[in-house]
C-alpha cells in the first residue's frame, strides 16, 4: 500500500520504519519485563468493565472470567461493571452475569454461579468526573483485601474512548499502589492520523507497559499454535522461506452480514474492520524471524519488523479489490444485499469484501506473493492460512494420470475448526498407476478435552500481565501507513452475490494461471 509519495510504510512521519530498520525500536518493545502466563493462575485484582451491561460483556467477558474463576485461574478476580445505566444495580448486574453465563454455557452448575457473582460481581453507574468510581473502586479493595491491582477494560464505541481515557487521568485512575492496566478493543484509529492521536493519548496517561490493545484473533489456539509451529518444529522452519514456498493465502471469510452493526460498518468498512487488524497481525505472524526468545518483547519486534518489510501496493496495477455483497442465496435462503441492509445508505460503496497481494521485501520472502482475503455474506464461515510449497524441479510422474495437479499445502484453520491440514500426494490402490491428493489432518477438539475461547486466553494474559498476544503501539501505527492508502485510492467496488467467494475480479490477483489467489473452495 502506497504513501502519498510512494515510500516505504513507516519512512515519512511514522518513526515505525527507520526503528525497524535499524533495530533501535521504542525501548518498552525492544526490551520487556512481561512474559508467558503458561496457565499461572492470575493474582487476585480489580477487573472494572466500561460497557459493563453491553453486547461484548454479556458474550464475552463475563462467561470467560467465570471460566477462568471456575477453573482455579483467576480465584480472587473482582468485578465491577460500570455504563451509562443508571438504573441498574448492584443486584441487577449480578442476575445480567448469570444470564450471560448461562446462555454461553448452559450445563453450568446455577448455585456455582450463583455464588460466584454475590461474592464477586458489583456495579457502579459512574458520575461525570468519576469520582463515585473512585471511591467504590477504593472501597471494594478495602472490602475484598485487594492490593489495588486494577484492570480497566473500554468495551466501548470507538468514539467514547477518548474521553474515557481522558477522565480515567484526570481522577487519578491510570497508577495505583500495585499496578493499573488498560485493555483497548480494536478498531485502534480510523486511519494513521487518528491512531497516532490514540496512541498520544494513551501515553499522556499510561506507559505502553500499561496498555492492552486486544484483537480476539490472537488468543485463539491455532494462531498462537503458530508460534509452536513453525519454532519447535526444525522440519517445518527449515522450509519456511521463499526457495520452498510458492505463495500464502490468508482467508477470513464470514456468512453473515453487517447485522445491526451498519451505522458502525457504514463508517469503517472491510480495510478498517478486518485487513488493519486481523489480517495484519496473521500475516506478522506468518512472515516474522525467529525472535530471541519467548517473550512479549521480543515477538512483538519481530512482528514489526516483518509489517515494515511488506512492500507498498500499487493499487493501479490491479493488486488489490474490493467488493460489495448484493443480494443472493446462502444456505437455502434468499439474503438481502448490503445496500438493503437496515441503516446502510442506498448508493453505499462500503467494501464489505477485499482481496490484495502483496510482497515483502527481506531475504526470507522475496518474490513469494501473499494474498489476503476478507469477505461477509461468503459461502461459508472460514479462517485460515494457506501455504503453497514449491514443485519439485523435475516431475517424474507426467504420463502418470492424477486427479489434479497442485502442490503440497499445508492449511492451518483457526475457525470454525481449529487444527491444520497438510496435503500431499500418495499412490492410489491398484491399477493403472494413479496419484490422489490426500490431507494429513490435526484438529485441537480430537486432541484435547479442553479448548480454551480467545477471550479466556487473553484475559488470563491480560490480569498475569502478559502482552504477548496484544498489540503494541508501533505495530498499530506500521499497520496503518502500510494498509492506510487503500481508503484514498479510489478503487471500484465490484458486486458480488452473497453466498459466494465474492467478486470474479478477485481471481485475477495471481500474477501466474497456476499460482495462489483461488477460493478455498477450489481445494474442495
Amino acid at each position: 500500500m502506497t504513501t502519498p509519495d510512494g515510500a516505504r510504510p513507516g519512512e515519512l512521519s511514522s518513526p515505525v520504519g527507520a526503528a525497524a530498520r535499524t533495530g533501535m525500536m521504542r525501548p518498552e518493545i525492544a526490551s520487556s519485563e512481561s512474559t508467558t502466563s503458561h496457565d499461572v493462575a492470575a493474582e487476585p485484582s480489580l477487573f472494572i468493565i466500561f460497557g459493563g451491561t453491553g453486547d461484548l460483556a454479556r458474550r464475552k467477558l463475563l462467561p470467560a472470567l467465570w471460566t477462568l474463576y471456575r477453573r482455579g485461574l483467576a480465584p480472587g478476580c473482582v468485578v465491577l461493571g460500570t455504563s451509562r445505566d443508571a438504573g441498574m444495580d448492584d443486584a441487577g448486574f449480578r442476575r445480567l452475569a448469570a444470564d450471560a453465563v448461562r446462555a454461553a454455557e448452559p450445563t453450568a452448575d446455577a448455585a456455582a454461579v450463583t455464588a460466584w457473582t454475590e461474592r464477586f460481581l458489583h456495579y457502579q453507574h459512574p458520575d461525570e468526573e468519576y469520582a463515585d468510581l473512585r471511591a467504590r473502586i477504593e472501597s471494594l479493595e478495602r472490602e475484598h483485601a485487594l492490593p489495588a491491582r486494577r484492570a480497566f477494560y473500554l468495551a466501548l464505541p470507538p468514539a467514547a474512548v477518548p474521553e474515557t481515557v481522558e477522565k480515567l487521568g484526570a481522577a487519578g485512575l491510570t497508577k495505583s499502589a500495585g499496578w493499573t492496566r488498560v485493555v483497548v478493543e480494536k478498531p485502534f484509529g480510523r486511519d494513521l492520523e487518528s491512531a497516532r492521536a490514540l496512541n498520544a493519548l494513551l501515553h499522556r496517561w499510561y506507559d505502553e507497559s500499561q496498555v492492552y490493545r486486544i484483537d480476539h484473533y490472537l488468543g485463539k489456539e491455532t494462531v498462537q499454535n503458530l508460534l509452536v509451529f513453525r519454532f519447535a518444529n526444525a522440519m517445518f522452519e527449515n522450509l519456511w522461506n521463499r526457495d520452498h514456498i510458492e505463495s500464502v493465502q490468508i482467508t477470513v471469510a464470514e456468512t453473515v452480514g453487517v447485522e445491526r452493526r451498519a451505522g458502525y460498518y457504514e463508517r469503517a468498512g472491510a480495510v478498517r474492520d478486518m485487513v488493519q487488524s486481523h489480517l495484519a497481525q496473521l500475516l506478522a505472524l506468518v512472515t516474522m524471524e525467529v525472535p530471541s526468545e519467548f517473550a512479549a518483547g521480543a515477538i512483538r519486534a519481530e512482528k514489526l519488523k516483518a509489517l515494515c518489510a511488506v512492500a507498498p501496493v500499487d493499487c493501479r496495477a490491479g493488486a488489490v479489490v474490493l467488493g460489495q455483497y448484493a443480494p443472493g442465496v446462502l444456505d437455502g435462503h434468499h439474503v438481502p444485499g448490503y445496500r438493503e441492509e437496515p441503516g446502510v445508505a442506498p448508493g453505499s460503496r462500503t467494501e464489505t469484501f477485499v482481496a490484495l497481494r502483496l510482497h515483502l521485501e527481506n531475504w526470507r520472502w522475496q518474490g513469494v506473493p501473499f494474498y489476503l482475503r476478507t469477505g461477509k455474506r461468503m459461502e461459508r464461515r472460514l479462517t485460515e492460512i494457506e501455504v503453497k510449497f514449491r514443485r519439485a524441479p523435475v516431475w517424474m510422474f507426467r504420463t502418470v494420470r492424477q486427479e489434479e495437479l497442485a502442490r503440497n499445502t499445508l492449511v492451518l484453520q483457526l475457525q470454525p475448526d481449529e487444527g491444520f491440514s497438510l496435503y500431499f500426494d500418495v499412490k492410489m490402490p491398484g491399477e493403472p498407476f494413479r496419484i490422489r491428493r490426500v490431507p494429513l489432518d490435526f484438529l485441537y477438539a480430537e486432541a484435547f478435552e479442553d479448548v480454551p475461547e480467545a477471550y479466556e486466553t487473553l484475559l488470563l494474559e491480560l490480569l498475569t500481565g502478559d502482552q504477548t498476544l496484544f498489540v503494541h503501539a508501533d505495530e498499530v501505527e506500521a499497520s496503518w501507513s502500510l494498509f492506510g492508502p487503500l481508503l484514498d485510492a479510489g478503487l471500484p467496488v465490484h458486486p458480488y452475490p452473497a453466498g459466494s467467494w465474492g467478486p470474479n475480479e478477485a481471481a485475477a490477483l495471481s500474477s501466474r494461471a497456476d499460482e495462489g489467489a483461488a477460493s478455498p473452495a477450489a481445494r474442495g
